[in-house]
């Protein structure tokens, strides 16, 4: 026998002893004793239902705020398989390695090896995170617990702590009988964010950091030391008889975040959420892939064809893809048609992206004009400077709080831009100016976000990315508006080089901007072939190939003046 083991006994037997020589006082005591000894019982037993009742009061009101709302699914529950999950194979190629290790966790530790303990998977909303881990659990085929991070939270300090032991006990109890079990924690940086920012854990109404409390709980339960967790177990071990090493449950924690960089370091170390996936939204092929997959289930005409729609949905993630392939859905059966076809598809990604169309009937017809013109201005400068993306729409009907657009699309995956492509951008955002001051003859409020848009296009060329006339960034300085400060002058006066040559471009294409502007004045809407139309119905030729885009003149004579007159300021001023 152990020394613990002994010292347990010990005090057994000590009690043993004390009760044994009440009863003997009492048993030749006589009645006097007797009439004592009940009173005394009857005292410390009213004593002991006062405190009991209150221990079920206290008991109780923490049973009722620690229950997490925690969804359990067990093996097979929800058929969830690879086979649903689309657009990211490299994504499912690195979780069936997981499965892999799952269904042969007892082979694996044979082999000396520990069961994965942690799984962490960062991405945009709406990529497919918290359904990656339904399919992990259903190809496993283990238990599989969704929570919310948030839903651990509560005001008084440590019900939170109670939801997470209490999530993992029953964890480990399934992965005894299934061989493995896996829960899944929706959001984790709203209970797992940087201790060192002050913001871990938001538990707690009285405050004092007790918020941290809810992250060591779970940093504990996630790595706890080698423990018997039946009952059965423990007690063989109390009384020396269980000679074996306790056996830690594989338990794998899944974790989702949209921001993993604000996440406390110790969850990230090996052992917790020691392996990183990223769940982006699916390239070009990959929404091929997810829109075969959801227009399969619906009834679609032969113009809506998975590689037309995923040629207009760059950036898309899957949850999207499936929104707007609904709504194409809907807005073909409020038309009365029985199947959608790429109209209302456009339609769909068009109110998803804008809003719906709320038509101003009361403006003025000269109120109209200003806003054709406007965005024809847009529209003209997309076309004609922007090579690697497409007019998708020009409208001067009101959607959300934007009175008319011009928008484009991208004509492929792209993923980084040269200089010539920021300048463009920034005429783009300049040539409505530049067009109601060349054809309008007056400037109207509307340029707001685009003079906006424009400048900080002009900060970034100057100050972030280094393609001015220096390597200044502001990111060194851990303040964009500091940067922008600095560099006022010389971004206005980009903006000033790049405002002449849009109105250059706008001016040589007069007949261009009328058309469209009169077209958008009789139908209210314009699309990319009908922007296209009007192009060669004028010049008699396709649209041209798109020029490089450079600094002009302007810049280039002020510039050196400008230094000369900057360095003469005090350097309080330069600043």
């Amino acid at each position: 026998m152990t020394k613990y083991q002994w010292v347990k006994w010990r005090r057994v037997l000590i009690w043993l002893a004390v009760i044994i020589f009440i009863g003997v006082v009492l048993t030749k005591g006589g009645p006097t004793y007797w009439s004592v000894a009940i009173s005394i019982v009857s005292l410390l037993f009213q004593f002991a239902v006062m405190i009991f009742m209150a221990i079920i009061q206290f008991v109780a009101i923490f049973w009722f705020l620690a229950r997490g709302r925690t969804y359990w699914i067990l093996p097979g529950e929800t058929g969830s398989t690879w086979d649903d999950y689309r657009g990211n194979p490299e994504i499912v190629e690195n979780a069936k390695r997981i499965v892999t290790l799952l269904k042969g966790v007892k082979t694996f530790k044979e082999m000396g090896g520990e069961a994965i303990r942690g799984l962490l998977l960062c991405g945009p909303p709406g990529t497919g995170k918290s359904y990656l881990a339904q399919v992990i659990a259903n190809e496993a085929q283990v238990p599989f617990a969704y929570a919310s991070a948030p839903s651990f939270q509560n005001m008084f300090f440590g019900v939170g702590n109670l939801k997470v032991m209490g999530i993992y006990k029953k964890a480990r109890k399934l992965a005894n009988i299934y061989g493995a079990c896996i829960i899944f924690i929706d959001e984790v940086d709203a209970i797992g964010m940087s201790r060192q920012g002050g913001g871990a854990g938001g538990g707690g109404m009285f405050g004092m950091g007790m918020g941290t409390g809810l992250l060591n709980e779970l940093l504990l339960q996630m790595d706890p030391p080698n423990i018997d967790t039946s009952k059965i177990a423990k007690f063989l071990r109390s009384l020396g008889l269980r000679k074996k090493k306790a056996e830690r449950p594989a338990v794998l924690t899944i974790a989702a975040t949209n921001l993993p960089d604000v996440l406390d370091q110790a969850l990230l170390r090996p052992g917790r959420f020691d392996r990183k996936l990223w769940v982006d939204s699916p390239d070009y092929d990959g929404r091929i892939d997810v829109f075969q997959y959801y227009l399969k289930k619906v009834k679609i005409d032969s113009s809506l064809t998975p590689e037309r729609a995923a040629l207009d949905t760059i950036g898309y993630s899957p949850a999207q893809i499936k929104h707007i392939v609904n709504e194409s859905v809907v807005i073909a059966h409020q038309r009365g048609a029985e199947v959608a076809n790429y109209t209302d598809f456009r339609d769909a990604m068009e109110t998803y992206e804008w809003g719906l169309k709320q038509p101003l009937r009361s403006m003025s017809e000269d109120e109209k004009r200003n806003v054709a013109y406007h965005e024809a201005g847009h529209a003209v400068a997309q076309y004609l400077l922007k090579p690697h993306d497409r007019v998708w729409k020009v409208t001067i009907i009101r959607r959300g709080d934007a009175l008319g657009l011009a928008a484009t699309k991208p004509t492929t995956e792209r993923y980084n831009r040269s200089d010539s492509e920021i300048l463009a951008a920034i005429q783009v955002c300049l040539a409505a100016r530049a067009v109601e001051e060349e054809f309008l003859h007056k400037k109207l409020n509307g340029v707001t976000s685009d003079l906006q848009q424009a400048t900080l296009l002009a900060g970034a060329y100057l100050g972030l990315v280094g393609m001015g006339d220096e390597l200044f960034s502001w990111n060194a300085l851990g303040s964009q508006a500091e940067g922008l400060r600095a560099l006022r002058p010389k971004i206005n006066l980009l903006l000033k080089d790049q405002m002449s040559q849009v109105k250059k471009l706008v001016t040589e294409h007069a007949d261009f901007v009328h058309s469209i502007a009169q077209e958008l004045l009789k139908r209210g809407d314009l699309t990319g072939e009908e922007i296209e139309d009007i192009y060669e119905s004028i010049y008699a030729r396709t649209r041209p190939e798109p020029p490089i885009v450079k600094i002009g003149t302007v810049y280039e004579k002020n510039i050196q003046g400008l230094l000369k007159d900057f360095d003469k300021l005090p350097e309080s001023d330069q600043s």
